[in-house]
């Protein structure tokens, strides 16, 4: 198998789709509430914020499990 110019290409194509798709979904997620959870802290300053979206992440981490081991599971 060669990895030339046109799979290059199609790599290309592929990244930019699962980022686009990554934003719509971190922009719909922000809409419904999720990020803006009891553990989720924001620290800010007069010209700087830091987000840590502790309990975001968490429920993220569990729902992505769930999900690729459903996956899993099913394609055996």
């Amino acid at each position: 198998m060669e990895f030339g110019p046109h799979q290059i290409g199609k790599l290309f194509i592929l990244t930019g789709m699962v980022v686009a798709l990554a934003g719509v979904l971190l922009l719909v997620l922000g809409k419904v509430g999720l990020f803006k959870l009891t553990g989720d802290f924001v620290f800010s300053g007069k010209t700087w914020k830091i987000y840590l979206p502790i309990t975001s992440s968490i429920i993220l981490s569990v729902i992505l499990t769930l999900v690729l081991w459903l996956i899993n599971h099913f394609r055996k």
